[in-house]
């Protein structure tokens, strides 16, 4: 490799380890990118200064437990329920700006919310009870409902007692519709829009591949009728109650048309997007508050330990590798820094698990730089120079670093797609860890190490082994 090839490289990774700063301290960043638009007038937007999302262990928090009514779900269907149930639950918290909310299924009807930076219990609960059941009724037949308002007609105006002697009294408590196995788990999402005739606001509803095949078999046989849309046990506003089937509708989507405001229109789409509950849920079985104090309390413990972890890596490195070892502790904090660019970037939560993930991820970093070391060192005994060590010794360690990563990866992949959320945590930032070391060992030591092995570094051999 050139020198010119040499200078470009180095350059690059410093601007790299820059950019990846101004990510991680946005407050520094614009407070330069101030002093740069008031000295030359120029107009430098300001990095986005979010913070890191902390989970419920570092932040704080509330911590619920509800247990869900699966008495009116088949047994075959009640994993599907509980999935639904839990996919629309994180979809309500997050409207309310509540992010990454840990929403996890234990056992066959316990469902935990975490709810990370939230103070009030209270307002918790509120959010996940108001949340409604959504549910699709068709109408009885003409004889069910003739008999059904002759009886409200018998039973007007009498007491209680009056109303008990009459024959089928029952039947004054019932309503014209009847559920249907069509209930909010099966929809996909709502939208608003216009019909192109008339410009009056619409509702437009699309169904899974499942819903798609109830809502069919169930305009099939209600054409001419109307099928009536309830949340949380009370129709929907305006127009849109009880709309009527014009024929039998396939493929999953439909149209709703009334005469109601666009402002009516967007709340049924809000709510029908917001509260499509599969099932009911129970008043919170367990609830908790994690105060903020103690999350801050872990969280500086981990920084600590990361802090003393990394001091006393750079350390080992140093005192056994020499010049190398001092490299690739640069290589490490362009490591560290890239490492929680991407993380902040991507959103993904910080928990103790991750941090977990993050330092043993820090770990497997300097194992590579390791390798490549202890190669060049041979490279150095057998009579190599400096520049040839270091790249055949990058080339020897290759397959070790390779084989290594890809198996801890592999076996992280597998923790992320099937482990709780805990377990997630840590996964997601082994990953990544794992994927930003290999670049670190591979590509920013490699490209230290020539770097520096020019001029009066290569006359002292010693300090390179």
């Amino acid at each position: 490799m050139t020198n010119k090839m040499l200078n470009l490289y180095f350059g690059l990774l410093i601007v790299l380890a820059l950019v990846a700063s101004a990510f991680i301290f946005p407050n520094v960043t614009n407070q330069g990118i101030d002093f740069i638009n008031q000295k030359i007038n120029s107009q430098i937007p300001h990095v986005n200064d979010k913070g890191f999302n902390l989970g419920l262990d570092l932040k704080g928090g509330v911590h619920l437990e509800y247990e869900a009514d699966l008495s009116q779900v088949k047994q075959n269907e009640r994993e599907s329920a509980m999935n639904g149930l839990r996919d629309v639950i994180e979809r309500r918290v997050n409207i309310y700006g509540v992010t990454e909310p840990i929403v996890q299924i234990y056992g066959s009807d316990r469902v935990v919310v975490e709810l990370p930076g939230v103070e009030s219990i209270e307002d918790a609960i509120a959010w996940i009870g108001e949340t409604p059941l959504l549910e699709f009724l068709e109408e009885r037949s003409a004889e069910e409902i003739e008999e059904i308002k002759a009886i409200w007609e018998k039973v007007e105006g009498k007491t209680i007692e009056e109303i008990q002697e009459i024959e089928g009294w029952e039947k004054a408590f019932e309503s014209p519709y009847r559920k249907t196995e069509l209930t909010g788990k099966y929809l996909s999402k709502a939208a608003l829009s216009f019909d192109q005739t008339t410009m009056r606001p619409i509702v437009e509803l699309e169904f899974d591949s499942e819903g798609a095949k109830l809502f069919e078999e169930i305009t099939e046989r209600n054409i001419g009728k109307t099928l009536a849309i309830f949340l949380d046990g009370k129709p929907i506003i305006g127009d849109f109650y009880a709309p009527r089937i014009d024929e039998k509708i396939s493929g999953g989507k439909a149209v709703i048309r009334g005469d109601s405001s666009i402002e009516e229109v967007r709340t049924i789409v809000q709510r029908l997007n917001q509260g499509a509950l599969p099932v009911p849920l129970s008043s919170p079985i367990v609830q908790q508050k994690v105060g903020p104090t103690l999350g801050q309390n872990s969280l500086d413990n981990a920084i600590k330990a990361g802090i003393v972890g990394s001091i006393a890596l750079v350390l080992f490195l140093i005192l056994f590798y020499k010049l190398p070892g001092l490299l690739a502790s640069f290589a490490l904090l362009i490591y560290i820094l890239v490492l929680f660019s991407i993380i902040k970037i991507t959103g993904a939560t910080l928990t103790l698990a991750g941090i977990g993930g993050i330092i043993l991820s820090i770990g497997m970093a300097i194992d590579g730089n390791i390798l490549i070391f202890s190669r060049m060192r041979e490279e150095l005994e057998d009579g190599n120079d400096i520049y040839s060590a270091i790249e055949k010794g990058v080339k020897r360690a290759w397959p070790s670093i390779r084989d290594g990563n890809v198996t801890t990866l592999i076996v992280a992949v597998i923790l992320y797609f099937l482990g709780t959320s805990f377990v997630k945590a840590f996964a997601f930032t082994l990953i990544i860890g794992i994927l930003v070391s290999l670049f670190s060992a591979m590509v920013v030591t490699r490209i230290f190490l020539l770097f520096f092995a020019r001029g009066f570094a290569l006359k002292l051999k010693r300090i390179w082994s």
